[in-house]
């Protein structure tokens, strides 16, 4: 029997709130996460870790630990299988922690010197805890801060520009009316995901056959690839639903130590980390120390801008934080200068995190901008209005859209700020200072190669098959609406298929360029499809397939600054007798291109904006010198904002149409945290008239600025 096709109106799927299709999968617990999937005959592995920061392992005493119950191996660098780690894979080389087992040398506290293979996943922990690792100590260094001699400037890098400079800074700073000369700091922050870390390796007729929860099949499978020297066509790598990402969730050690058992012991071995593990196994934010320099005329015209960002990376790879990259592209200058510079210390390697770079770049220049604006005694708006650049600071290209300034006019108009009173600490409600401040938000929206296949079905249904990753976003009901709006048919009659590396090779949920990669390979193939189903036609019973791939084209789009833009208002409350800060109000306003799921959208601009509050408030990691380690490497000692630190969040966006656009979409994953910590920082100055320059604004910081005020 074969189905009939019609042609139908658009169905202005995308730009209309839908919940996500598989919503009710998800609260039924029917949704299976990487963790939760059964298999026959299946071990289970825990992973050991070093507790020293630098040494050798000396002995593994592993012969007590084989006599446990249920234990069936244990893995360390003496008996492993042996791993390929010089490569160049999809995001560069590889770091050396996914080289587990493979030496004796321990680069930090918390780098893996062994695993414990079980029956079941207790044994394994019980007998992980009574394995005997001793070490050969070496002595440390794990102090981080802006004075270190042995702070350099890495050599060119392939993800990160190093340096920009244009001008003469020193000259323009020295005839400028106005300068600010300061340095911010931010702590190293951790993002650890609902879902742990967790991947269930087995080998399948002599395919490798993984079960992960990742950010990126195509990635992972690759890196798996590359490791065991395997044919690319011979893993597979599935990962369907993802209990949040945030960065972290790309190759890592779990995976590794997963197949190298599975191998080891022929059946299917399943390893999920810790919390505590989590700490050191899957990145964090480098905490950073950036000095910025403004000059400007005594209106505000920026004259000179220097923004040197210094961050700690690994003994054994190089990680740069981007911290300095915002300002190539918010604001123009006669000298412009912007530089990253590393200090190396026996640390776990920092990774990407939400919004890496501009989340902790715009706590710093915009704190920045705020006090130059105090200095030459304009509203702080004004002044990002008179510094709004016509091409790219730094690039010279055009923008492919910039409405930032769109963002400020209705953020201000519904924020009430044309009625604040400019002067700080003249707003009191009892015991509370009241303040406001803003700050400007932007992120990179790029775009990957990606294939996709859209399937007519003979029942008169849609199936959508792309290797994406749904870390949480919506991306799979994305998909649904993008490819309904093409076929013309409503959201209902297509389903998605992602999350599985046999369904061709597409961009990483990263970067905020997920879904803008997905649905330019996605709309190319029902395109596709469409001129192959005549109206009226039939559907043969296996279906008709149409095929796309992005690669050549994403190759020949135009060279343009490609940015989401934003501006964040913050409303803050402050008890100079405790220390106590609370935000009363959040508002972000938004220009990022077309939106594909309003629903879904306004979750994630409310969930990174929670995030900045986080950040500027709470979130902060500390290392004890004397071990190398954290203290407190668990939720307890890791504090976050809870719901009774949320106040009322408004997010919404501006109509931010991209002429020549091949779909018109940007990145909203990561640009609602940008900004927000600035903005509740210079809410705080407002309040107290305290410029508070490194965070988290804690009370201990708040009261010993109060005290020096006095």
């Amino acid at each position: 029997m074969t189905a009939t096709t019609e042609t139908a109106a658009p169905t202005g799927a995308v730009g209309s709130a839908h919940t996500r299709v598989e919503g009710r999968a998800k609260v039924t617990g029917a949704a299976r996460y990487a963790g939760e999937i059964h298999f026959t005959d299946l071990a289970h592995g825990w992973l050991v870790l070093s507790t020293v920061a630098r040494g050798r392992v000396r002995s593994v005493e592993d012969a007590s630990v084989l006599a446990m119950p249920g234990v069936l191996t244990v893995l360390h660098h003496g008996n492993a299988p042996r791993v390929e780690t010089d490569y160049v894979g999809m995001l560069g080389r590889p770091n050396p922690v996914l080289g587990i087992f493979q030496h004796d040398r321990v680069p930090f506290v918390g780098w893996p010197v062994a695993l414990v293979a079980a029956e079941t996943s207790e044994q394994a922990r019980e007998a992980a805890e009574a394995l005997v690792v001793r070490y050969d100590v070496e002595p440390h260094d794990v102090a981080f801060h802006s004075r270190r001699a042995d702070a350099y400037t890495p050599d060119a890098h392939p993800m990160v520009t190093v340096e920009t400079a244009k001008g003469d800074v020193e000259a323009r700073l020295g005839a400028s009316a106005v300068v600010v000369d300061e340095e911010y700091t931010t702590p190293e922050e951790h993002h650890h995901p609902m879902e742990p870390h967790a991947a269930t390796a087995r080998w399948d007729a002599g395919r490798l056959d993984v079960v992960d929860s990742n950010q990126g099949s195509t990635w992972v499978a690759g890196e798996l690839a590359h490791l065991f020297s395997l044919d690319p066509a011979s893993v597979r790598v599935r990962s369907e639903h993802v209990g949040g990402a945030f960065g972290s969730k790309g190759a890592g050690p779990h995976q590794v130590a997963a197949v190298m058992t599975a191998t080891v012991l022929g059946r299917p071995v399943r390893v999920v980390l810790t919390r505590r593990q989590m700490f050191s196994l899957i990145g964090y934010r480098s905490p950073t120390a950036q000095r910025i320099r403004l000059g400007a005329d005594a209106d505000g015209r920026l004259r000179a801008f220097d923004h040197q960002s210094l961050n700690l990376t690994s003994a054994v790879h190089e990680f740069i934080e981007s911290g300095a990259a915002m300002g190539r592209v918010m604001y123009d200058a006669d000298a412009h200068h912007t530089l990253h510079r590393l200090v190396r210390l026996d640390v776990p390697t920092p990774s990407w995190m939400r919004a890496p770079g501009e989340a902790p770049g715009s706590f710093a220049l915009e704190s920045a901008l705020d006090e130059l604006a105090e200095k030459c005694g304009v509203d702080p708006i004004a002044l990002r209005v008179r510094n709004e650049p016509l091409t790219g600071p730094v690039s010279g290209l055009p923008f492919s859209s910039r409405r930032v300034l769109d963002c400020f006019e209705e953020g201000a108009r519904r924020f009430g700020w044309a009625d604040r009173d400019p002067r700080p600490g003249v707003r009191r409600e009892g015991r509370w200072l009241l303040g406001t401040g803003t700050a400007a938000a932007t992120y990179p929206s790029g775009v990957g190669a990606a294939t996709a296949a859209v399937t007519a079905e003979p029942d008169g249904t849609f199936t959508v098959r792309i290797n994406a990753a749904d870390i949480g976003t919506g991306a799979r009901t994305a998909m649904v609406l993008v490819a309904a709006d093409v076929l013309r048919v409503a959201p209902d009659r297509v389903r998605a298929r992602i999350g599985d590396s046999d369904l061709g090779p597409a961009m990483i949920a990263g970067g905020s360029m997920g879904t803008r990669s997905w649905a330019w390979a996605v709309t190319l193939a029902a395109e596709e499809l469409m001129k192959r189903l005549a109206p009226g036609g039939g559907v043969p019973p296996e279906g008709v397939t149409a095929r796309s791939d992005t690669a050549e084209a994403v190759g020949t789009l135009a060279k343009k600054e490609r940015h989401s833009f934003g501006a964040q208002f913050a409303e803050v409350a402050v008890d100079v007798t405790t220390g106590e800060v609370r935000v009363r109000r959040l508002l972000g306003v938004f220009a990022a291109g077309t939106i594909v799921n309003p629903l879904t959208a306004r979750s994630q601009f409310i969930g990174g904006m929670t995030w900045g509050l986080s950040m500027a408030l709470h979130e902060e990691a500390v290392r004890d010198h004397a071990s190398g380690g954290h203290v407190g490497a668990d939720l307890a000692g890791y504090h976050f904002a809870t719901h009774a630190d949320v106040p009322l969040i408004e997010a919404d966006w501006v109509d931010d149409p991209v002429p020549d656009d091949p779909v018109g979409m940007k990145g909203i994953g990561e640009v609602g945290v940008v900004g927000v910590a600035a903005a509740i920082a210079n809410a705080v100055w407002h309040a107290t008239g305290v410029r508070h320059r490194h965070l988290p604004l804690r009370p201990d910081r708040i009261l010993t600025a109060a005290r020096g005020r006095c």
